[in-house]
């Protein structure tokens, strides 16, 4: 109820403000479930997806985006709440799966689920590796991956930054990636890397960042 309120009042807002240039809607699929895979940059990226997305897609979001205090942690919640996010406590394995089982959940209900297989943002603009996760859940749940390329929203609220700024931001919803029927006979481990790896080939092609080649470690949290 809270994103049927919100988003026809922040979209058309957050689109006369920051302009983005927006790629391949029509990819999304239009109903069904559909994992969304991006790139992550920035805060603002879970919020730039649901605002350009012609579907409502729900995210992991980290734990602490719902227990945030003052005016920035109640927009926060309310925000993150409304559109569907999963609350997950990255310092805790078992929390975290039981996150993907959720997510499993609401795409076995036909949803749209967005995910970020670099597994935290990129504090350098580089393009990192993709963790499995994506490929386990698209096969769980034997259903599509959109791979979405994000640029510019680091430059919306670059770290360190108090409020938002504004600065040309590009969405590009690439041709979806099948996976049901394809890697039947694979070994698991062996397909899983196989879909991200394509997955994280797309993105590359969507954006033009450079290649890191390894993963990305999550580092001390700082301000947004």
């Amino acid at each position: 109820m809270i994103y049927e309120l919100l988003h026809p009042i922040v979209t058309p807002l957050a689109t006369a403000i920051w302009r983005p240039d927006v790629v391949g809607r029509d990819n999304v699929p239009a109903t069904g479930p559909v994992i969304l895979a991006s790139n992550h940059l920035s805060f603002v990226d879970s919020v730039v997806i649901p605002l350009t997305s012609p579907r409502q897609v729900a995210f992991l979001a980290k734990a602490e985006y719902f227990t945030g205090t003052g005016v920035r942690g109640w927009i926060s919640r309310e925000w993150f709440t409304g559109v569907g996010s999963i609350p997950v406590n990255r310092d805790d394995a078992r929390a975290a799966q039981e996150s993907l089982d959720l997510a499993l959940a609401h795409l076995r209900g036909g949803g749209a689920f967005g995910i970020y297989p670099e597994g935290t943002r990129s504090r350098d603009g580089r393009l990192y590796r993709g963790r499995t996760g994506v490929a386990w859940l698209a096969l769980q749940a034997r259903c599509p991956i959109v791979p979405v390329g994000l640029s510019g929203t680091d430059q919306i609220q670059p770290v360190g930054a108090r409020l938002p700024r504004r600065a040309r931001v590009r969405v590009e919803f690439g041709s979806p990636i099948q996976v049901e029927g394809r890697f039947d006979g694979m070994p698991q481990g062996r397909a899983r890397r196989e879909i991200t790896d394509e997955v994280m080939a797309a993105i590359l092609t969507m954006t033009g960042q450079e290649w890191a080649g390894e993963y990305n470690q999550r580092q001390p949290d700082l301000p947004a």
